[in-house]
């Protein structure tokens, strides 16, 4: 099905950034931003879980539970993560990048399930990774699921209040266009979040000039 006019430019955005942050996670190569390309090496277990300073949130294996400042450890399965009750700390801590592809993982997840899938898929029910290479290929599982239930909306879909019905935000109430918008920004800062975040792991090792 061809994307409705307004949803072609928005479908473009996502898989752009879709496409830079899978690259700076798996590489070789990765975007420079001015049209040369960068070597990547993929991402590492240690990489996945570094913390930068005291008290951040991560993922976290079940049987340790949680980190400083949280309450609970999201999720199914072996490892979860890190989370409190509203109101979050002040300030809120820093999050890993462990922490921050999760959530975006699991957003991509539910947000297509609550769209074209069963409509029943929780917090709960999400199983996040200890280890960078399954984290990496559940991102891109999550991606292309969402971007089948976008290409599954029509014109009138993408008006539609409550076509998504992902319990975790304000979709109920929402146009469906306005869900596809915030999934890209989500994509978008979440994806130069991690990015930075590598490039200052990478900084670590480096030699002093």
């Amino acid at each position: 099905m061809t994307p409705p006019a307004r949803l072609a430019p928005l479908l473009a955005q996502f898989d752009f950034a879709r496409q830079r942050l899978s690259e700076r996670l798996a590489g070789p190569v990765a975007h420079s931003g001015n049209g040369t390309g960068v070597p990547v090496g993929p991402l590492t277990d240690d990489e996945y879980l570094w913390e930068p300073g005291p008290g951040c949130w991560s993922v976290r294996r079940r049987a340790d539970g949680p980190g400083a400042a949280a309450e609970l450890l999201t999720g199914a399965g072996a490892w979860g993560r890190d989370a409190a009750p509203y109101p979050h700390p002040v300030p809120p801590p820093f999050t890993t990048l462990a922490w921050r592809l999760s959530h975006l993982t699991e957003m991509l997840v539910l947000r297509a399930d609550h769209t074209t899938g069963t409509r029943s898929l929780t917090r709960d029910d999400h199983r996040t990774p200890g280890d960078a290479a399954t984290a990496v290929a559940d991102f891109d599982a999550a991606a292309e699921a969402w971007r089948a239930a976008l290409l599954s909306a029509d014109d009138a879909a993408l008006d539609t209040v409550g076509l998504c019905s992902y319990p975790h935000g304000g979709d109920p109430e929402e146009p469906f266009v306005e869900i596809v918008w915030w999934m890209n920004q989500e994509l978008l800062h979440h994806g130069a979040e991690i990015a930075l975040l590598r490039d200052l792991y990478g900084l670590r090792r480096a030699p002093r000039p």
